[in-house]
């Protein structure tokens, strides 16, 4: 089985009748969602909620047949899964290639358990090696979140599509940033939110109770945070 289906798969296991449930962005988390979706047609999971974190993610939920609601529905979500670009050893991650980092981060407070799923090829020493750090900005203030993250030492690429701006779900920008040094996860994540204009960071620190690694041999490795 690919990793990424085996962690996803894996990580579906926790959900429980009734629960309400965060649904996650990217390639990884969407085998979440479908293997939800075969244990609602199996009949072996009922009366979950779904909050999507991305209209791609709610159209896939939809597809597979699960039920959805908005965040401003529920009282509470009993559990999120979600994917990671990366994940250092405190279980900190860079999110955001699939865009949604704000939505996520949103769901992620919100929920009562958060479990990460990820193949082993995104697991590092030190989160920033190699992989940018998006950050969500108000097109307003592109200019001056630009400038002051470069202050910050990163190399900031806007996001494109094609000739255009990247535009998120929220009708933000992206800037993609490159550290070439390492860096506190904890510290820059504060850093980057000080600056005004910086609608959310793809830093998530302190927010993931389990890890779950989808792996080429053998059983998928899951870890828990301490």
């Amino acid at each position: 089985m690919d990793p990424k289906e085996q962690a996803g798969r894996k990580a579906a296991e926790y959900v429980k009748d009734d629960m309400v449930v965060g649904l996650g962005t990217g390639s990884t988390a969407a085998w979440a969602v479908r293997a939800l979706g075969d244990r609602v047609k199996a009949g072996d999971l009922k009366g979950i909620q779904c909050i999507p974190t991305s209209v791609q993610t709610r159209r896939l939920a939809e597809e597979v047949g699960l039920s959805i609601r908005g965040l401003e529905d529920v009282d509470w979500v009993d559990l999120t899964i979600d994917g990671a670009d990366q994940v250092d050893d405190n279980l900190n991650l860079i999110k955001g290639a699939g865009g949604a980092l704000l939505r996520e981060k949103v769901v992620a407070f919100s929920s009562g358990e958060v479990i990460i799923v990820v193949d082993e090829s995104k697991l590092t020493k030190q989160l920033g090696d190699g992989v940018p750090v998006p950050v969500e900005v108000l097109p307003f203030a592109e200019a001056v979140v630009r400038a002051a993250l470069t202050n910050l030492k990163a190399e900031v690429e806007p996001r494109m599509e094609g000739d255009d701006p990247y535009m998120t779900d929220n009708d933000n920008f992206i800037l993609d940033c490159l550290f070439k040094e390492p860096f506190d996860p904890k510290r820059m994540e504060r850093e980057i939110k000080r600056i005004p204009g910086v609608v959310e960071s793809g830093l998530f620190t302190d927010m993931t109770d389990r890890l779950v690694i989808g792996r080429i041999t053998g059983d998928p490795k899951v870890v828990d945070a301490v």
